[in-house]
């Protein structure tokens, strides 16, 4: 049976105009996705430099002070302390598995520098072309890090939850920072699965030589993924690779957001805080000048300074009166617990644990921004870091033997936010036992912490 021309010319009419239809709506919808993409790449960029800004604004609060002599020697405990994690190795196991985490997830996100573009640009899986062989090379030894990531962080949260760790259950760590550890280490799990179903789902979808999913190779641990799918049809693997490309992607950008509200944190000011961390000899405690000046002037008045000079102030009462360096400490904190196991305050039940100096000093930080969001400047709420967050039990436990700091490793110090509430207390409240205030006496008077005549202190020789 013959089919007339016209017929024939109108059927190809349809399919063409089907196709076009086809072609348009695939392309709106890409240029859709392109402008949701954009759309939360940007607010998600906004909020967290927001934050970010008002972290450095906090920060600032404190007093200043010089940290930029001997760069050489700054960059190197930067790159050692922060980088390379040079503390972590005194316990090599937990530091390999603390490595892993670490290098795992900033790694494998620099693939996020392919889907951020992929998704700006409507393409996929950008960078193929650019590198060939070597794409599927690193998308391989991507995933081999996330699969490790996987099992360090499950066994992560084994040690929290399971075998409960001393420091890990400390009452330091009830509500919210005990939630925020576990929340964090379950994300990550999360982001590397969706990373690794992702790619199966695209590897099935390569097999089927379904449009626009180029061949890459198999990969290491999605290729089973997509051994899995092969019953699948297509529409169901592309929207199974699609819905984990986008909750991939969303899940980092809240992540992100989420870095200034979290102890993680750290990920990112571990590195200013180990390039701006003092380099004095390990222990030794900055003296007061001023104090220091009164004596001075007491010993030698022609060199007091004439005038009504302003009152001076010993201390600290508040995070105004720390130097901005122990305020970059507070948030730079992990939350590991390492300095309070090694105080031994702490470890014969002293009230003291130098973690929570640092979390509540941090919390006193975010209180008094939170204060200045709402009034544009700072006003007094009645409430200072010295007693309403930090009591005085918890300062005069302090044996100012240092481990704390030697232990933390990016070298945050909360013996100084320590030494400045406690000298506030003795030289602005004076606020000190009985017995300090006779070794104080003492001192003043004989020169020595003991009752003796200077003239008496050579008869022991006798």
């Amino acid at each position: 049976m013959k089919i007339s021309t016209k017929k024939l010319l109108n059927h190809l009419a349809v399919k063409q105009l089907i196709t076009i239809t086809l072609a348009i709506q695939t392309m709106l919808m890409t240029v859709i996705f392109q402008i949701l993409f954009a759309a939360c790449a940007v607010i998600a960029g906004w909020l967290f430099a927001k934050n970010m800004l008002q972290i450095r604004r906090n920060i600032l609060l404190g007093r200043d002070e010089d940290f930029t002599d001997n760069k050489p020697l700054r960059w190197k405990n930067m790159i050692l302390l922060a980088l390379g994690q040079k503390k972590m190795f005194k316990n090599p196991l937990v530091a390999i598995m603390h490595l892993i985490i670490y290098a795992g997830f900033i790694i494998i996100n620099i693939e996020v520098l392919e889907i951020v573009l992929d998704g700006l640009l409507g393409t996929h899986r950008l960078f193929l072309p650019l590198l060939g062989s070597f794409y599927t090379f690193l998308i391989n030894f991507f995933e081999i890090l996330a699969v490790g990531v996987i099992i360090v962080c499950v066994a992560f949260l084994i040690r929290r939850n399971i075998i409960k760790l001393k420091r890990f259950v400390s009452n330091d760590l009830n509500g919210w920072p005990r939630s925020d550890a576990n929340y964090i280490l379950i994300t990550e799990i999360v982001l590397m699965c969706l990373f690794l179903t992702m790619n199966g789902a695209d590897r099935a979808l390569q097999l089927l030589n379904s449009a626009h999913y180029p061949d890459t190779g198999s990969f290491i641990f999605s290729g089973s993924i997509a051994t899995a799918f092969s019953g699948f049809t297509e529409s169901s693997l592309i929207a199974i690779e699609r819905s984990c490309w986008w909750l991939h992607i969303l899940g980092i950008l809240a992540f992100l957001n989420y870095l200034p509200y979290s102890k993680h944190l750290h990920i990112m000011l571990a590195f200013p805080n180990a390039y701006f961390a003092r380099l004095n000899v390990p222990g030794k405690i900055n003296n007061m000048q001023n104090v220091q000046n009164e004596v001075k002037y007491m010993m030698q008045p022609e060199l007091a300074p004439t005038g009504d000079a302003a009152p001076q102030k010993f201390g600290a009462k508040d995070v105004f009166d720390l130097s901005w360096r122990n305020l970059l400490d507070a948030y730079s904190c992990t939350e590991c617990g390492r300095c309070s196991a090694a105080c031994p305050a702490n470890q014969t039940g002293k009230l003291l644990s130098p973690r929570k100096i640092m979390m509540d000093t941090r919390d006193r930080l975010e209180a008094v921004g939170k204060n200045i969001n709402t009034n544009k400047e700072f006003k007094p709420d009645g409430k200072q870091l010295l007693n309403d967050y930090i009591t005085v039990e918890e300062l005069r436990a302090c044996t100012t033997c240092n481990a704390c700091v030697e232990e933390c490793p990016v070298s945050i110090s909360p013996l100084e936010i320590i030494m400045e509430l406690r000298r506030s207390l003795i030289m602005e409240d004076s606020n000190a036992p009985q017995e300090w205030n006779g070794m104080f006496s003492n001192i003043e008077n004989n020169f020595a912490p003991w009752k003796f005549s200077p003239d008496d202190r050579d008869k022991w020789t006798a």
